[in-house]
């Protein structure tokens, strides 16, 4: 498990309480990451101090978030433009986390493709994990994810030897829907490991489906009510953790992923985007299963 991408500037601030929910995590989640941001190493190595004394079992190190926010920072994805920087902020991590293992998460390169570049310049620090989007940041998801690239990015860990071929992982991430799909794509493509991002929205039921080896051997699928029972309890959730420091429309990505693909959805939807707390929404699930039945 990843947490959420975290400022690490913000986590070494007086602001540091209220950032503090988005690291909190359950012991049935590990092993469990921590991932932060930042384009200053100092601000990295403190960090990486915290992230270590709250029990991560490891710390990654955002290098593909778009955000324009983040990137003026010279963090997230403007790190593919300054690799001299990006290896300084890995190096204060390791500093910081000493137990640590360091992970990376990046994208194939800014506006081209620059695997060859950059997945040698991480091996070279011996980062424990490599997670590639695959897409470059002009690209964001406007084009299918180009799995060769990982493909690519496995040969070259191959081939750089040494400490990097015997410990540095290779994730491939992007556009992958299920686990069965993950498992296809990790043997195809010849990497370590897959990350999946958009396909929990919705569906936290994905790891009823663990064991599941093939597509062939079906998915467990969650009836309506379920699902939107589910949302309920997400709902109270963001509530109970994040009520007093995050606005109650965040929620509305999640709705919109939980309500989808039957009838009535649509108009379900429309309603919860009023919504304004939990109860509001435990109201209107009540009220749209009644008159289901």
């Amino acid at each position: 498990m990843w947490t959420e991408i975290v400022s690490a500037d913000a986590l070494v601030s007086s602001g540091r309480e209220i950032l503090l929910n988005d690291l909190k995590f359950s012991e049935s989640e590990r092993p469990i990451v921590a991932q932060l941001f930042t384009g200053h190493p100092e601000k990295m190595r403190q960090a990486a101090a915290l992230v270590q004394s709250l029990g991560f079992d490891g710390l990654d190190i955002n290098m593909g978030c778009p955000d324009r926010t983040v990137e003026k920072q010279h963090a997230g994805a403007a790190l593919l433009k300054d690799l001299l920087r990006a290896k300084e902020i890995i190096r204060a991590a390791r500093q910081g986390a000493p137990r640590l293992p360091i992970s990376v998460k990046t994208r194939t390169g800014y506006n081209k493709n620059e695997i060859d570049t950059l997945i040698p310049a991480l091996l070279e620090e011996g980062v424990a994990a490599i997670i590639i989007h695959t897409r470059t940041r002009k690209e964001m998801s406007s084009v299918p994810a180009r799995w060769e690239a990982v493909e690519r990015a496995v040969a070259l860990r191959d081939s750089f030897g040494g400490r990097a071929r015997a410990k540095t992982l290779i994730i491939g991430n992007g556009d992958v829907k299920g686990l069965a799909e993950a498992r296809e794509k990790a043997e195809r493509y010849g990497c370590d490991g897959v990350m999946l991002g958009r396909a929990i929205f919705g569906n936290p039921f994905l790891f009823r489906n663990k064991n599941v080896l093939s597509e062939s051997e079906g998915h467990y699928i969650p009836t309506i009510e379920e699902k939107l029972k589910v949302m309920v309890e997400h709902t109270k959730l963001f509530e109970e953790i994040f009520g007093q420091t995050k606005s109650f429309a965040v929620m509305k990505k999640h709705f919109k992923a939980y309500a989808g693909g039957f009838d009535g959805a649509r108009e379900l939807r429309m309603e919860l985007m009023e919504a304004k707390s939990s109860t509001g929404v435990e109201a209107i699930v009540k009220n749209f299963l009644s008159s289901k039945v």
